[in-house]
């Protein structure tokens, strides 16, 4: 680092303001999984319909033009960028409240998907310059709160608003939330020098294009498994959670608002505390190697992969509720460690880049694959069985054992990650200066 010294002052408030455009981030989005009963019957949609509304609809820009975004971000001005983009997504989760058919509805998605592709990459990117890399992986981990935070507002305020306004008032309010905070955002945070807080001995590149970044990336086997981990843990978790408020609609008859209360607080208390948790450890691991952070995901997600599978097998609502409350916690660990890896394996000028590369996998995984995959398995199963309605349930157990592959790479990426911290290029600094 060039002044370890000279820790920016305001870096706590910092992260504050970037994880509360994280919440409304993840609200935005995860609120239509909450809305998926009253869009499906209003428009009289199959399972495999809902699954390109609430998934691939979003997903469409981030595989198109996140990554050119990236690029973007490592270029210019990162908090304009951010703020750009919240507004941007802002609006067009209130338009979506508008629209006066499925095709209208599917168009927003997809357009929303252009402002939120935007936010998270020059969120991380920023606050790179605002943390030493000791510091990361906690200001990662508490960054996502934000995660739970958001989450949880779309499945308690918004089953909540859903029961006693409709749909299409939970998006207009949603989408009216973001605004306020793009304006706060623009006027109190200041954008830091790249690369002010990294090593000195760390190389740096001007301009880095897609292909340098593939190469960096295909040099480094620590930061494949990463990549990988990313994808199948964010399908396993994420991608099951996309369906559970209908899962518990339909197996277990209970209303939006019941689910909702319910997920809500498990992501409101139970993912906090759990990304709080984790923070805390990241904290203790700060001056240990890194390899141990990757192993905290694998074990955690082994643990967290056996009541997933429960969840879709026990009969008793209390059952099934116990170990939701084990399993959707869980599935907010693997954030904060995936993303301070991978800010430390790679130079300043291309941290927006490999963020938006994790995102593309993830968000390849989470909301392309997952909700098409699981709604179109829900609809082959579903005449092959005596009660049509549990084919959602045979499909989300199904898809719980990926939780195991997931945890597979982390615990291989956590064997190849270099003892020491990294110079950018997956080698440890010792072995870059001897290079």
């Amino acid at each position: 680092m060039n002044d370890r010294s000279a820790l920016p002052a305001d870096r706590w408030y910092v992260l504050l303001a970037l994880t509360l455009v994280y919440t409304i981030n993840i609200a935005d989005r995860f609120v239509v999984s909450t809305l998926i009963d009253p869009i499906q019957r209003e428009f009289q949609l199959s399972d495999g319909q809902v699954a390109m509304l609430t998934g691939a609809a979003m997903a469409i820009f981030y595989v198109s033009a996140g990554i050119p975004l990236g690029i973007l971000a490592d270029r210019g001005n990162r908090k304009r960028m951010i703020v750009a983009s919240l507004a941007l997504w802002s609006a067009l989760t209130a338009l979506c409240g508008l629209s006066r058919n499925f095709l209208e509805l599917l168009v927003a998605r997809i357009f929303v998907g252009i402002g939120e592709a935007g936010g998270t990459p020059p969120s991380q990117s920023l606050l790179c310059d605002k943390f030493p890399p000791r510091q990361r992986g906690l200001a990662m981990s508490l960054y996502a709160v934000g995660a739970a935070a958001g989450a949880a507002l779309g499945a308690s305020l918004g089953g909540w608003i859903n029961d006693a306004h409709g749909w299409r008032t939970v998006l207009v309010v949603f989408g009216a939330m973001g605004l306020p905070l793009a304006a706060v955002v623009a006027l109190t945070v200041r954008e830091p020098r790249r690369g002010v807080l990294d090593d000195a001995a760390a190389p740096q590149m001007e301009r880095v294009a897609v292909s340098e970044a593939l190469r960096f990336v295909a040099h480094c086997p620590a930061l494949i498994h990463v990549l990988a981990g990313a994808a199948v843990v964010t399908f396993w978790g994420w991608g099951l959670v996309w369906w559970t408020p209908t899962f518990l609609l339909r197996s277990h008859g209970m209303s939006l608002s019941t689910s909702g209360a319910h997920l809500g607080w498990m992501h409101a208390a139970g993912g906090s505390a759990v990304t709080l948790g984790t923070a805390w450890v990241m904290h203790l691991l700060a001056d240990r190697q890194p390899r141990y952070q990757a192993w905290l995901v694998a074990i955690t997600t082994i643990i967290g992969t056996v009541p997933s599978i429960l969840a879709h097998v026990l009969k008793s609502d209390q059952a099934v509720l116990a170990m939701l409350w084990i399993f959707v916690p869980i599935t907010y660990l693997y954030i904060g460690p995936t993303l301070a890896i991978a800010q430390n394996l790679v130079p300043a000028s291309m941290r927006s880049l490999i963020c938006a590369f994790i995102l593309f996998v993830a968000n390849v995984a989470n909301l392309v694959v997952a909700p098409i995959l699981i709604g179109v398995m829900s609809d082959l199963i579903g005449p092959h069985l005596t009660d049509a309605g549990a084919s959602l349930g045979v499909a989300l157990l199904c898809s719980s054992f990926t939780g195991f592959w997931g945890a597979w790479h982390f615990w291989r990426a956590g064997v190849l990650l270099p003892s020491h911290p990294a110079d950018g290029q997956g080698r440890s600094l010792p072995e870059a200066r001897a290079a």
